[in-house]
Parts: C-alpha cells; structure tokens; sequence
C-alpha cells in the first residue's frame, strides 16, 4: 500500500493523548523516573511497585486540578509511599508551581485515602514539550511578590518547594537518553514542536538497534499524521527507506491503524447519535477522538444499555 488518503481513517491522536497513552504504562513512566528524578530518591524507590492512580482532584479553595497521571510506589523497602505527579505542558505557565501545589494536596487528599501523618511525599514532574523555552522559575517562593529584604522575614512562614522540570526545548534525547523507548518517544516529542518529523523518521531509520514493539510505532505513526498536516505516509516510507525492515512495519501498521480509525469514527459517530436522542450534551469529536478504541466501546455500550432503558423497558 503505497499511501492512504488523509482526513480519513487513521486515528485521531493529540499531544496529551500521546503523552498519556505512552506514559500510563508503568514500565515506560518506571524508565523515565529512573533518569530524570533525583538520584537519591531514585535510588530509593521499589520501582517493581509502580503503580498508577486516579489523576483527577477537585478542591473547593483551588478549583478543579487535573495531572495528566499520577503514581505512587513503595520506598525504602517498607510500605510508605511515594506519589509522583507527571504532568505534560505545551506551553510555559508562570503559574505552574501553583498548579503544583493543587497536584500535591489532590494526591495526598483524594477520595478513599486515610488523612493521618506522617503523610507521602508527593514530587510534581513537568514535560515541556515547547515550541517555547521555559523561561519560569519552578520554585513555589518566587511566585510571591517579595523584596530580597522581605525574604528573610517572610520565607519561612510560607510553603517552599520546587517541581521537576524537563524542557525538551534544551534537551537532547537522542545524546542523554540511555533507554531505547525513551529515546525514541522524547526525540519525537521534541521533533514534532520543531516541525521535522519527516527527519524523525530518517533519524529512527538509521539509529534504531532494537526494534519497537507494534503498540508503541502505531502510536508514533498516528501521532505523527495527526499533528504534522504537512507529513503524509509517503513522506514517512521515503523517510524509512534505508531501514526496508522498518519500513514494511510501518507499512503493514498504518494500513491497520487505517481501517481501525474508520471503525472508530463509527462508533464516535453512534456515540453523538445516542447522546442527541437521549437529549444528552453531545460529546466534542476531539474529545472522543483522545479516547481509546475500548474507551469508546465502553461508552458507547452504557449509552445503548440506557436507551433500550428508557424507551423499550428492557
């Protein structure tokens, strides 16, 4: 199959939904806390424990925090827990610490979790995938309006922490990135802001040793067409044709993902028709475009269940 028609088929696949469908698998999130969180308390984390929890927390003082994903793990060989908050930013928010300060009291205080000291330590991580260079401080302190003579006074009476930040504007994963996944998933993120996915794709014909499983290259190919409206498959195989084996995966997975993403177009479709005769809000396509081909299912089953409910007594 030499190419596909564009606007057509292929799955709908955004920047947050990339992120998260990469790193809400705990082996990938394990590998990238082992490089970019601090040796000491890398060090001490049973990452064999790693597991992920509900991200979403509501506050009535901070309004609505939503983190992309968060995990917590055992540490020290003991059952305190360590709860890691991996958020993803496009852009650079100057109010990011604030955010982060809604991330730690959400995970410390969600529904179903015991309040009683000693409590687990909550550490925000931040991907920045650009196009802009983070240029805010991550430090909590700074955000107050406080003179150099004022600090000392103040300081101490006021919350004082700092989030993780890994700015791919100033990173080079294909130099720094030991793991063969996390390479290849934190060069993509940086290439895709820098508008050269069709050298992507060269640079992953002639560098890659291991060969990416089948999930995470469909992922890299939807990613890729859904976010570049220059980039089309025939750019992509000319890309890839130094590596032939590469190239007929890729080949193979993206006439896959084609008839798949037609199959899910129906069903986002038949989700939207049930919602409106239900008299419901009627679902955003891009929201149900960052949902998974089960996610839908699972949807679009509740709803039909609630219909045959309601007017056939069933």
């Amino acid at each position: 199959m030499d190419g596909l028609p564009r606007g057509t088929g292929l799955i709908s696949f955004s920047h947050d939904a990339f992120f998260k469908a990469v790193f809400s698998e705990p082996a990938h999130a394990a590998a990238f806390f082992k490089k970019h969180l601090p040796a000491g308390i890398a060090a001490r984390i049973d990452f064999k424990s790693l597991r992920l929890e509900p991200g979403s927390f509501v506050q009535a003082d901070l309004g609505q925090a939503h983190s992309d994903l968060l995990y917590s793990a055992e540490m020290d060989g003991r059952e305190s827990l360590i709860q890691l908050v991996f958020e993803h930013q496009s852009t650079v928010d100057p109010l990011m610490p604030l955010r982060a300060l809604g991330y730690l009291h959400g995970a410390i205080t969600r529904p179903g979790k015991k309040l009683r000291p000693p409590l687990p330590p909550v550490i925000c991580i931040v991907i920045h995938q650009g196009p802009d260079t983070w240029t805010a401080s991550t430090a909590f302190e700074d955000l107050f309006d406080l003179t150099d003579e004022q600090k000392p006074d103040f300081l101490p009476y006021l919350p004082k922490f700092n989030h993780i930040l890994l700015d791919l504007t100033q990173y080079d994963p294909s130099a720094s990135e030991d793991d063969n996944t996390q390479q290849v998933v934190l060069q993509l993120m940086k290439m895709v802001r820098l508008n050269k996915l069709a050298e992507y794709y060269g640079w992953l014909a002639e560098t890659r040793r291991e060969p990416l499983p089948d999930a995470l290259l469909g992922r890299i190919l939807l990613y890729s067409i859904n976010t570049d409206s220059n980039l089309d498959l025939d750019q992509i195989y000319h890309q890839l044709s130094a590596n032939p084996e590469l190239k007929e995966r890729v080949m193979s997975l993206a006439e896959k993902l084609y008839y798949e993403g037609e199959e899910t177009g129906r069903i986002q479709g038949a989700i939207q028709t049930i919602e409106k005769f239900l008299g419901k809000p009627v679902t955003a396509t891009s929201i149900l475009c960052d949902k998974s081909p089960q996610e839908l299912q699972s949807i679009k089953a509740a709803l039909e269940q609630e219909y045959e409910s309601r007017f056939k007594g069933r």
